[in-house]
């Protein structure tokens, strides 16, 4: 038998449980692992809130990254064996706040030795959506990238990628993160009441690109610093980004692999600040939910 964290009714969480199953087999194009470590995110909490639909079957397994070891390997699959160590996004339908659980395998890499499990599990969804985003636009060394919710596990890599390639990053965050963003080499910049207009005294010309990972309102006070509304990308809020006359991230098959030999090479740390065991699962989602993390919240069965 195995374990899960599932919700039960789309709501609060409340609605949460952790239940005994038994463990997953692999369908056609899947591979089925022991999970080490699972990353959680903020769209965990908003899919069980009904934020984003209420097309998943009840109960719904909860998480959407992991690290682990490979079980069974099932039909169509390539590349991919019994006793591999790898990194990958939730096949759909299973969960990763699991003891097992069933992974995409095309959205699935080998894990390099040199990443430990709990950093591997915070790249397939923050550490691809990072680099998805500070590639869609080009920008040459020296323009400037602004960050908004830079102290989070999205925006902590994305600022670290920015100063990769030498870009000027500037990372919008609260108070209580300064020091972690001004790790990744950003400048840091308060959030909340005046954050333009701090801005604006570090970019008195306007940004190059502004990277939204908070939405909302925050948004829209922010987008009068980038030099064009075209420059604007947001990971959090589709429908304000396309009204304020941006754009929203687009998505490849590409970042995965490629933010996975970034971390490789110690050039990105996924800045893991949170560990939680499975059975305190309930405890790790309710911490990203909050809103106070800094840095990436990891749950190790």
């Amino acid at each position: 038998m195995s374990k899960v964290l599932v919700f039960t009714a789309y709501g609060g969480p409340e609605t949460q449980e952790l239940v005994e199953r038994p463990a997953p087999a692999p369908g056609p194009g899947e591979l089925a692992i022991e999970v080490k470590a699972a990353g959680v995110n903020p769209a965990d909490w908003k899919i069980r809130a009904g934020q984003m639909g209420s097309h998943w079957p009840l109960p719904a397994p909860m998480g959407r990254e992991a690290s682990g070891v490979v079980t069974a390997v099932g039909a169509e699959v390539e590349n991919f064996a019994v006793g591999d160590m790898v990194l990958g996004l939730a096949a759909k339908g299973q969960g990763t706040f699991a003891k097992h659980t069933v992974l995409d395998a095309s959205q699935t890499v080998q894990k390099p030795e040199e990443l430990s499990f709990a950093d591997a599990a915070a790249l397939p969804v923050a550490g691809a959506t990072a680099y998805d985003v500070t590639h869609q636009i080009e920008l040459e060394p020296g323009q400037t990238m602004l960050i908004l919710g830079a102290g989070g596990g999205v925006g902590l890599m994305a600022a670290q990628i920015g100063n990769v390639h030498k870009f000027t990053v500037i990372g919008v965050a609260s108070a209580a993160k300064q020091e972690l963003v001004e790790s990744t080499g950003a400048t840091f910049v308060a959030s909340g009441d005046g954050a333009a207009d701090r801005v604006r005294a570090i970019a008195p010309e306007g940004v190059d690109v502004l990277i939204d990972l908070v939405g909302g309102q925050a948004l829209r006070d922010l987008a009068v610093v980038a030099k064009d509304p075209s420059v604007i990308i947001s990971t959090a809020d589709p429908t304000t980004v396309q009204q304020l006359g941006g754009v929203a991230v687009v998505r490849t098959r590409e970042g995965l692999e490629k933010i996975t030999g970034v971390a490789q090479y110690g050039l990105v740390d996924p800045h893991v600040t949170d560990r939680y065991s499975l059975d305190r699962a309930a405890e790790a989602v309710a911490m990203v939910e909050a809103g106070h993390t800094a840095g990436k919240v990891i749950i190790e069965p």
